[in-house]
């Protein structure tokens, strides 16, 4: 595992490169988090950043309690990959781009029979479904550009040919709802495993991450839908979440916030809106508390980016890539605070995580249209 592996403290590690940009903040708050009563474990990703109060790019490891502010308002965020039947080597990106036009709106009447077999009608937050939201949030139609295991690719269906649709979102504003409930209720401490009040939270939590699930399905459908093209999915992982889990001898629960699963089968693990995405095949590990990055992980603060580019990028430069891709982001203070240059580069993250041993390189995918958002910011 070579340098790969901090061990920090007897209960925090730390899985990055030399080279990897990691804040003293980040590193504090990972620190801070092992010393919540009943934290056994904490196990920081290459994309670790910090976060407001508790570090995003992480896992923690909890036997006998609870800590649903560890995973945040967005519980249930994940990353879907579909695959489209759109010929990768005729794809026009402007045409694509026109056909998208703005699916920053609720789901329209046509889609009702579709939302109510995904989601139960008392949930409530029906209007978000089949939106992106704000922040990180993006869906990106992406091509194969390289492959490094062929069999492994071809296990997982996946075609070189045709273009991929990724897309990553959450619960929206449900799991908000969620949270700001439960801190009303109990702070910010944890609760007990076998408290009501955890069955409850658990309950609540369940609801939302079956909410993220459908809303990424119906983003994928409804993107199909305008491109007039078909798709299969072909997996769907969340990365902020609380489930049981067993640590060595130990059972208990792991929390993860801004950190994909490790032991649910292939992921992909994307880049900025500039930078590759790579599809990986996780070698589940206790080191990392099964966990893998989840991005590139942000280098720079939201509120800083702008002053940071400004000078340098207009919002037209902004809206293509060094890869040839084009951002469709509406916005204009969000297209700076995503901007490349705001995340660590991708290849470092996936280079530590091999190197820690915790993942095979699949393939790497290359951005070809992100969306983000045509109009007002949805979140």
């Amino acid at each position: 595992m070579g340098n790969y592996v901090q061990n920090l403290s007897d209960r925090v590690t730390l899985i990055a490169a030399e080279d990897t940009w990691i804040e003293g903040d980040a590193i504090q708050q990972l620190h801070n988090t092992a010393k919540l009563p009943g934290m056994n474990l904490v196990a920081g990703m290459p994309d670790l950043h910090p976060g407001r109060g508790y570090p995003v790019g992480a896992a923690f490891f909890a036997a006998e309690h609870l800590y649903p502010a560890l995973i945040g308002g967005d519980i249930g965020c994940g990353m879907a990959l579909w695959q489209t039947d759109i010929d990768a080597s005729k794809a026009s990106i402007g045409k694509l781009e026109k056909k998208l036009g703005n699916i920053d709106g609720p789901l329209d009447d046509s889609w009702q029979a579709t939302v109510a077999a995904l989601v139960p009608a008392d949930m409530g937050f029906q209007q978000a479904l089949g939106t992106i939201g704000g922040g990180n949030h993006f869906a990106e139609l992406q091509r194969v550009d390289e492959v490094y295991d062929p069999a492994a690719l071809a296990q997982l269906k996946l075609q070189k040919g045709v273009l991929q649709l990724l897309v990553h979102s959450g619960s929206r504003g449900l799991g908000q709802h969620i949270l700001r409930q439960h801190i009303d209720r109990h702070g910010h401490h944890g609760l007990a495993a076998d408290s009501a009040a955890a069955r409850a939270y658990l309950q609540e939590h369940d609801k939302a991450v079956l909410f993220a699930e459908a809303n990424r399905q119906l983003i994928a459908r409804r993107i199909l839908a305008r491109l007039h093209a078909e798709g299969e999915p072909l997996l769907d992982i969340n990365h902020n979440m609380v489930c049981r889990a067993q640590v060595g001898q130990q059972a208990g629960w792991m929390h993860r916030k801004g950190a994909t699963p490790a032991d649910r089968g292939a992921v992909v693990i994307p880049g900025s809106r500039g930078d590759y995405s790579y599809l990986v095949q996780p070698l589940p590990s206790a080191v990392s508390l099964y966990s893998l990055a989840h991005g590139a992980g942000r280098k720079w603060m939201r509120s800083e980016c702008k002053d940071r580019l400004v000078k340098r990028y207009s919002y037209a430069q902004l809206s293509r890539t060094r890869l040839g891709s084009h951002v469709i982001c509406a916005d204009r203070e969000l297209i700076y605070e995503e901007a490349p240059e705001a995340y660590k580069p991708i290849d470092n993250i996936v280079a530590a995580l091999a190197g820690a041993g915790l993942l095979h390189v699949v393939a790497r995918l290359k951005p070809v249209l992100t969306y983000k958002t045509r109009g007002e910011c949805c979140e």
